[in-house]
């Protein structure tokens, strides 16, 4: 029998960037290299395979003999490498000209490394909107992937998603394939005999088609049931011996072997989309909960095929709406990125190449899309992976100053529309420091980068509903498991990593940064400040007016507000300052105006710490004389105290607030509950700091405070100063 059908696999793996090094290699244990142990003994049966930049980096330092093996069956046809953006970014979140810089750099680090032309392209997360279509053929790439739900909803039906399409953009072509939700669900999880009775009924009605199916590589052994299932139970091995056994009417086919051999169905132009999951994932979580109750009532209604194929979930890049986390990232990466373009743009000496080359590569690192957005998996939840997105970004922002060839010693301050929110941000920075302060938002202090370390002390999460959470009422009180037959979907699994976390399910009226002023009613507690109780002012999210003051010694940011106290107005100015002689420390100042005489004054000034991991004895709160005061998760309230300090000695940073006044300090931890591969879990996310003073105003209604955050990472330095002094001595 002729070839009725051809089926593509596309295979995806991937680690994002700031993954634990444990996470890669045990993916690589279960997945990646079993699959390539598998897939070698059947060499009827080529794959298109996409391995991100991130971790093919990581497999050729850590496992180069999987690079060999990889690069064997690319000799011998079996492989076809499938390139894309570098470092698996979300094309919709970063600007043009990086889209078609990744793309280009991966096309060309593939090629030197396994010596194959690279013609297709895996797109991260399948997120398209249809002017990428331009951008992608100016980066020499003639085709790709895309779920079938993209074809839907460009109104086609299941009989006409049996090949490829031709599409277009500002005049430039390529081709799309759609990927198959059936087999998305079929393969690995289904037995295979189940995929081929599919294939069959297609070749039958429609001979000489293409069905593609494209998806993780680590539903092969890394999600949770799929090792044994895949590997120790012979799933794998069965559905090959089931390819090959249909050989007489099915062949297997790489996307370039479909392209070179069989002409597109068509011409398409796509709506913007993505899989979708991912867009039920996109939806404001209310909004989210409604879309499943409308699924479960419908579905079992006899149309609801016909229903669903019009139904519609969010808009990706409103993941930036949803998170606001997310956006502080995506604003911050688009600062580097233009600064960068414009350098390149500009005359550069030609000595500074390499570094130009080093910061873009840095830039491209914090691009990758996993701690942008949210979904079954942690992402956004999940700190290390915010905390890699900064580390780059701040090294490429070091490796530009260090161009712009500031003195040793320097500081300025800037305004502009740092988070695109239509309203100025005020920026000071310093050779050690960035802050970033939002003067229409309560004056919050919203970032915070230590240079030397590469860390933002202001990359919190905040405590939000998510609609897993209905799960964590019902089941939270024990650590449930949905047993299933089989391995199970990621999307169907329920596993609680914990028990009790019903009773840790809290939300956060505000945003967790620092600097945020809080007027409180006399006598609230620790425990009540954290029900989020006891609010007696306006300040929290108010708009102050601010005020620049600059010098090449020193710059200020000087705050006020006019706003209400309970029934009375008061007048609170902070000011932000940043001074050559301690560029490492910023200097805070309050001062009140207007408190009626004798008027009991509960005020308090929250801090957050994010990137200083709790649980661990080596991370923890002193006090004045340095005794430890607990771990960064601890809950308490001190009395009456000038000092406190946060160390992690893991990173080597040293954080302290010393205060001109004797104050009450309560301290708590901020812990979301959120799902991801292993189960729903929880996580830390900042360590929260309030220093709080109650008083009788004074008779002149007026009060001040002075503040100083400084920042210490001489142990970091120290430490970094011996690992070059080894790596130097090491002979090569």
């Amino acid at each position: 029998m002729s070839c009725q059908v051809r089926l593509v696999l596309a295979i995806h793996n991937h680690q994002p960037i700031g993954n634990f090094d444990g996470v890669f290699e045990a993916a690589y244990e279960d997945s990646y290299q079993p699959f390539l142990d598998v897939l070698k003994d059947y060499p009827s049966i080529p794959i298109s395979l996409h391995v991100s930049g991130s971790l093919l980096e990581w497999l050729v330092e850590k496992r180069p003999e999987y690079i060999d093996q990889i690069r064997e069956l690319v000799d011998r046809g079996q492989i076809e490498m499938l390139g894309g953006p570098f470092y698996e970014p979300i094309m919709a979140c970063i600007p043009r000209h990086d889209r078609i810089g990744q793309i280009v750099a991966y096309s060309h680090y593939l090629k030197n490394l396994f010596g194959q032309q690279i013609r297709g392209m895996w797109v991260p997360e399948r997120v398209w909107e249809q002017s990428f279509a331009s951008d992608i053929a100016a980066a020499d790439i003639e085709y790709t992937i895309l779920d079938d739900f993209h074809f839907r909803a460009a109104g086609l039906t299941d009989d006409q998603l049996h090949g490829y399409y031709l599409t277009e953009d500002g005049g430039r072509t390529m081709m799309i394939f759609p990927g198959s939700e059936r087999l998305r669900y079929t393969i690995p999880f289904a037995d295979p005999n189940e995929t081929i009775d599919y294939l069959r009924q297609i070749g039958e009605q429609f001979p000489h088609s293409v069905v593609a199916f494209g998806d993780d590589g680590e539903k092969f052994g890394t999600w949770p049931g799929t090792k044994d299932h895949v590997y120790t139970d012979g799933w794998l091995r069965r559905f090959f011996d089931a390819l090959v056994e249909n050989s007489n009417w099915l062949k297997v086919a790489t996307m370039a072997e479909a392209i070179d051999h069989v002409s597109p169905v068509g011409k398409i132009y796509l709506p913007d989309s993505s899989y979708r999951e991912m867009t039920e994932w996109a939806l404001p979580t209310e909004r989210q909960i409604e879309f499943q109750h409308l699924k479960e009532r419908r579905q079992n209604e006899p149309d609801w095929e016909e229903i669903k194929t019009y139904l519609r979930g969010g808009f990706w890049r409103n993941f930036r709406v949803k998170y606001p986390e997310s956006n502080e990232m995506y604003s911050r990466m688009l600062q580097v990125s233009q600064r960068l373009q414009n350098l390149q743009d500009s005359t550069v000496e030609p000595a500074h190449n390499e570094q130009i080359k080093e910061a873009r590569t840095e830039l491209y690192r914090a691009q990758c899309n996993c701690s942008y957005w949210h979904g079954a998996f942690g992402g956004l939840y999940l700190p290390h992976l915010r905390n890699a997105v900064y580390r780059h970004l701040i090294s490429a922002d070091n490796i530009l100053e260090s161009i712009a060839g500031h003195s040793p010693r320097w500081v300025e301050v800037e305004a502009d529309d740092y988070n695109l929110d239509a309203r100025k941000e005020i920026r000071l920075a310093s050779d050690r420091l960035v802050a970033y302060v939002a003067p229409s938002y309560g004056g919050h202090l919203f970032e915070l980068d230590i240079r030397s370390t590469r860390c933002n002390l202001l990359a919190t999460l905040n405590r939000r509903p998510e609609p897993y959470h209905e799960l964590v009422r019902q089941y939270g009180g024990q650590a449930h498991t949905d047993e299933q037959e089989g391995a199970a979907s990621i999307h169907s699994a329920v596993h609680f990593k914990q028990p009790d976390l019903d009773k840790k399910l809290a939300y956060d009226s505000w945003p967790r940064k620092s600097l945020v002023d809080h007027f409180l009613h006399p006598g609230i507690t620790n425990e009540q400040f954290q029900r989020g109780e006891g609010a007696a002012g306006d300040f929290v999210h108010g708009v102050y007016e601010s005020l620049l003051r600059r010098s090449d010694e020193r710059v200020e940011l000087r705050l006020r507000r006019a706003g209400l106290y309970g029934e009375n107005s008061v007048v609170l100015t902070k000011t932000i300052a940043i001074d050559v002689s301690n560029s490492s420390a910023l200097e805070i100042r309050y001062e009140m105006e207007n408190l009626p005489p004798g008027m009991p004054v509960h005020f308090g000034v929250e801090f957050n710490f994010a990137g200083m991991a709790a649980g661990a004895p080596d991370r923890y709160y002193y006090g004045p004389t340095g005794e430890q005061l607990g771990q960064l998760e601890t809950v308490q309230s001190l009395e009456s105290t000038d000092r406190i300090g946060l160390i992690d000695e893991w990173i080597g940073l040293d954080a302290a607030i010393e205060l001109s006044q004797p104050a009450g300090i309560w301290t708590f931890p901020i812990q979301t509950i959120s799902q991801s591969e292993g189960g729903v879990e929880l996580v830390h996310q900042s360590s929260t700091v309030v220093p709080h003073w109650e008083f009788a105003a004074p008779d002149d209604g007026r009060w001040n405070v002075k503040l100083v955050l400084s920042i210490d990472t001489s142990a970091a330095q120290a430490r970094q100063l011996r690992e070059t002094a080894v790596t130097e001595s090491t002979p090569t």
